[in-house]
């Protein structure tokens, strides 16, 4: 999302990421990505309820498509610093408002699920 931040500001919207651990993961994933939008804490996970978003499991690990993410966020020069609070949980992507309204909704059904920025920018206003 980083890199496209600034296309969505563009379009009036703000980012930001959620995330399970505490405040020295956030600072370390803040210092590792290099993003300038807020990082929410969300130890519980309540946020991670709310939106009904899915845990994988260890056999998730293996799947082609994982391997090749894994692969090329090495070579983009990202690592994993250990095990956090839960490896297995799955993220997902949103778009809300302007108001009470819910513009898009992308729940993973493994670690490489991620929603296309192209959706994500179209689902705005």
């Amino acid at each position: 999302m980083r890199a496209h931040q600034d296309e969505f500001e563009q379009r009036g919207a703000n980012l930001v990421a959620v995330g399970l651990g505490d405040f020295v993961f956030a600072r370390g994933f803040i210092a590792q990505t290099g993003i300038t939008f807020p990082l929410l804490i969300d130890e519980e996970r309540k946020a991670y309820e709310a939106m009904d978003l899915k845990e994988g499991n260890i056999f998730h690990l293996f799947r082609k498509d994982n391997r090749e993410r894994r692969q090329e966020a090495k070579e983009a020069g990202f690592s994993q610093d250990g095990i956090k609070k839960n490896p297995f949980q799955l993220g997902g992507s949103f778009v809300f408002g302007p108001g009470n309204v819910d513009r898009f909704a992308h729940v993973a059904d493994t670690f490489s699920d991620n929603a296309k920025v192209a959706d994500l920018l179209a689902a705005l206003p």
